[in-house]
């Protein structure tokens, strides 16, 4: 893949350097027709039925089946500010509320009002119409009555609060928060360019290119989502975090060599084709390496992962499209305003010859501290818990989360709950219903539905424990293993649990179980791009190593910082005492592709000093040294955008943020410092094994080791 033919991605750049305006013109078109495309289309939203996975799946579908799916309810909650709830006020909001809601063409039913034990409170329920796929758009009619109700009575607390309020409340909130985001990292990003390249318009072609890029694959994601539905939540979140992350990275990588090419005293176009032919390969095989990684989390068999992958595949593709396409054509185009003729690199390149010579004087030395700081970060993995959000977790800054905390303390059998799905051959109906008879008097709460021809029944046991705790996963584990087998024995019945407990549980053993497969695959993908790429083992297994070294010290320090309680107030959250399900496996595939960027890139640079007959030990100062700049700047910028995402108020994107952000400094302090130069002066010539001594060697006659 990097050799010296004129291969696909330098015929590509070359000729977008040589026809400038015109590759301008194709890329806006392009970006255009992805936008346009997406718009036409509109974005194909995951159901429920997508969503469904081990024995909670199961049971959804037994429900859904016999047309037994609970309805999604709303609740409005009616409480006094302080001190004791006033009937008389209360009776007169909840006839209110009550009115306002069977008005709703939204609404299917308004059930009788519930007083709390105590008095403190009286709740409403209110059934909506639809099913619960149609529910979010639907509840967004409720909120305005409910906020009604609070502003005809001020001296009362009315708030409403749902499954389909909080949903939509988290989705709203999230958005804003991706604003902020948004606002934050663009011009933090143009800044650290700025200082890199010392000119407006070199640091704003990398911003331009991650944004068009950006753009063009949310647009492909739309069309897309018709293959593999959006779940919506994190994966356009992901979309802009790796579009922000390898569009700069590209960009970058490709500005920075131009520079360095016209410092060499080349003409703009002539520099702008030489960087085509080394740092335009280097993008294309990174980029091949990174969707082959992401590729990988399409066999987790899940909705969440699926779309996640595909958004970020698409927007890695259309990065590198506009990396050799529109990029070459600009920088020709904006040749003087982007400066490299003086393009200082020899007091950098020293400052960092003299950083890297413990590794080479020392090379057994330095490799073992990079290792022992390496195993004391990831060793708390060892110990990572894996659980799924819920609604305990989500921001109380949203008026739902807040509402149902309020809720389940007036109403404990208001919040979690198990539902049991049970369906029975014919000749076994009328024993069935007996046994659930007797069931359900053991359960008070609970809510049994039974389907026309007796053969299926859904009921409802409430949990008056918080979601992710050990006493609400014991019930879990009590009436699946002992309660369920005990009062419906024999063949002919199948039973399943589902509800918020049940998924959560069933979700993170879904996650647990495909992690290995995961990691086989995308371990040998990023394994054979490795040795496509440089023809040398040595070099293909430690580009594994280190990127398998930067997901156990994330891992390691999620571990840290969300299973414990110390960083709390630092980052603002509320520790639940483990990491989410789907962390381990996002940050993954995520940091995999990125850490073989940086591997591909700076082995790149050695080679090309090897292949020009430099020794290897030389080889490594010289492209160590004279890539450190480029590598250090695309790893200040990809800290401050995964940083950035500290910002949200959310614990999942939380841990995104701190994982991502720890591992990129990681990977480019001590992976590409410390271990990196000690193990190829280590290795020396045979960090190149077997090439010249096989059949599928380089092949150049240039080559000296050739």
């Amino acid at each position: 893949m990097i050799d010296e033919e004129r291969g696909a991605a330098v015929r590509v750049a070359t000729w977008s350097a040589r026809r400038p305006w015109w590759a301008i013109v194709c890329w806006v078109a392009f970006v255009v027709l992805c936008v346009g495309a997406g718009a036409a289309t509109g974005t194909n939203r995951g159901t429920l039925a997508d969503f469904r996975v081990g024995e909670a799946g199961r049971a959804e579908a037994i429900a859904a089946d016999a047309g037994l799916t609970p309805p999604p309810v709303e609740q409005v909650l009616i409480t006094a500010p302080t001190g004791p709830l006033d009937p008389v006020a209360a009776e007169a909001a909840t006839r209110e509320v009550t009115a306002r809601m069977r008005a709703l063409p939204q609404v299917a039913g308004v059930g009788e009002p519930v007083s709390a034990a105590d008095g403190s409170a009286v709740r409403v329920p209110v059934t909506l119409a639809g099913d619960p796929d149609t529910a979010r758009r639907a509840v967004r009619a409720l909120l305005p009555e409910t906020a009604a109700v609070q502003a005809a009575h001020p001296g009362l607390v009315v708030v409403q609060t749902g499954g389909s309020s909080i949903s939509a409340g988290v989705d709203d909130k999230l958005g804003a928060d991706l604003g902020r985001v948004e606002l934050i990292s663009l011009p933090l990003t143009f800044a650290i360019l700025f200082l890199a390249f010392g000119s407006a318009v070199a640091a704003g072609l990398p911003v331009l290119l991650a944004l068009s890029a950006f753009a063009g694959a949310v647009g492909l994601y739309g069309v897309a989502s018709w293959v593999f539905p959006d779940a919506g939540g994190a994966a356009i979140s992901v979309v802009f975090l790796l579009g922000m992350a390898v569009g700069v990275d590209y960009a970058l990588f490709l500005v920075k060599r131009v520079r360095e090419e016209r410092a060499r005293g080349l003409a703009h176009r002539a520099a702008v084709e030489a960087a085509a032919e080394t740092s335009g390969r280097v993008v294309l095989t990174s980029g091949v390496a990174v969707i082959l990684s992401l590729a990988g989390l399409h066999l987790v068999g899940d909705v969440i992962f699926s779309s996640i992958a595909t958004g970020a595949m698409l927007v890695v593709a259309v990065a590198v499209a506009g990396s050799l396409t529109v990029l070459p054509a600009l920088l020709v185009v904006l040749g003087r305003f982007t400066g490299g003729r003086r393009h200082a690199r020899n007091g950098a390149s020293g400052r960092w010859q003299r950083v890297l010579q413990p590794a080479l004087r020392r090379p057994v030395a330095t490799l073992v501290a990079g290792l022992a700081v390496t195993a004391a970060l990831a060793l708390p993995a060892a110990a990572m818990r894996l659980a799924t959000e819920g609604k305990e977790t989500f921001p109380v800054s949203v008026p739902a989360v807040a509402a149902y905390d309020r809720l389940t303390a007036a109403f404990p059998d208001a919040g979690a709950a198990h539902l049991v799905a049970v369906r029975a051959a014919p000749e076994r109906a009328a024993d069935v219903a007996v046994a659930l008879d007797g069931l359900a008097a053991r359960t008070p709460g609970n809510e049994l539905r039974t389907s026309a021809d007796g053969t299926t029944s859904v009921f409802r046991v409430p949990v008056p424990h918080p979601e992710n705790s050990p006493e609400a996963h014991a019930s879990l584990q009590q009436l699946r293993a002992q309660v369920l087998p005990a009062a419906l024995p024999g063949p002919g019945v199948e039973h399943a649990v589902s509800g918020e407990i049940a998924r959560g549980v069933d979700y993170a053993a879904h996650q647990d179980a495909r992690i290995p497969a995961v990691i086989v695959f995308v371990t040998l993908a990023t394994l054979l791009v490795m040795l496509v790429a440089f023809r040398s083992l040595p070099l293909a297994a430690l580009g594994v190593a280190f990127n398998l070294a930067s997901v156990a010290v994330a891992w390691g320090v999620l571990v840290l910082v969300f299973q414990g309680t110390w960083a709390e107030d630092l980052l603002g959250f509320e520790s639940m005492g483990f990491v989410g399900s789907r962390m381990p496996l996002m940050v993954f595939a995520i940091l995999v592709g990125l850490s073989t960027d940086y591997q591909i890139f700076l082995v790149s640079r050695i080679r090309e000093a090897v292949r020009s007959g430099v020794p290897t030990r030389q080889a490594v100062l010289d492209g160590i040294a004279g890539s450190a700049a480029v590598v250090t700047s695309a790893a200040v910028i990809m800290l401050s955008v995964f940083a950035s995402f500290l910002f949200i108020d959310r614990i999942e994107m939380k841990q995104v943020a701190v994982g991502l952000s720890v591992a990129v400094l990681f990977d480019a302090v001590v992976l590409r410092i410390l271990i990196l130069p000690s193990v190829l002066t280590l290795l020396g010539e045979r960090s190149w094994w077997p090439c010249c001594s096989t059949p599928w060697c380089c092949g150049s006659s240039s080559c000296r080791r050739c």
